[in-house]
């Protein structure tokens, strides 16, 4: 078996990457789907919301092992889809069952692959000896959670004075 130049190297380790935030993304938009389909549009729209701003980022994790190497739009489109396109399935596919059982579920999946990657975060910020930066990021992460949840529930006239 021939070694793969550092090149298809790069673009094996991003194909990889992208499949795996697909998988991820496919969790969060089964609990947007479910969320829409009991007719819970605040948290359909705090979940909408929430995972944009969680994946806006996750486009450099894809295209970080790509950096020096020559790249196509169309593999960097192809990546974005399989990276990005499981989200608007999942809510596709959990907008269809309206089950109490999978509701929960899907939300657990979605919490999860969250928790998963607080989790490997701080390890990290403890591989790195900095868990300050780590502990930081998540302390603002949780404070800009809760503030986009206090905007949609403002938004949707959920602050309105008893």
């Amino acid at each position: 078996v021939a070694e793969l130049s550092p090149m298809q190297n790069a673009r094996r380790v991003s194909m990889m990457i992208a499949m795996g935030i697909g998988l991820h993304n496919f969790s969060e938009g089964l609990a947007i789907g479910q969320a829409y389909s009991w007719g819970n549009t605040q948290l359909a729209w705090l979940l909408v919301i929430g995972f944009s701003l969680h994946n806006a980022t996750e486009g450099f994790g894809i295209v970080g092992p790509l950096s020096g190497y020559p790249t196509s739009w169309k593999f960097l489109g192809a990546m974005g889809l399989i990276g990005g396109g499981p989200t608007l399935l999942g809510s596709l596919i959990g907008s269809f069952w309206t089950l109490k059982p999978l509701e929960i579920f899907f939300l657990s999946m979605a919490s999860g692959s969250i928790l998963y990657v607080v989790g490997e975060l701080l390890h990290l910020g403890r591989k790195l000896k900095d868990e300050t930066v780590a502990s930081a990021g998540l302390l603002v992460g949780f404070f800009l959670a809760f503030l986009t949840e206090l905007l949609i529930n403002a938004a949707s006239g959920g602050l309105q004075g008893s």
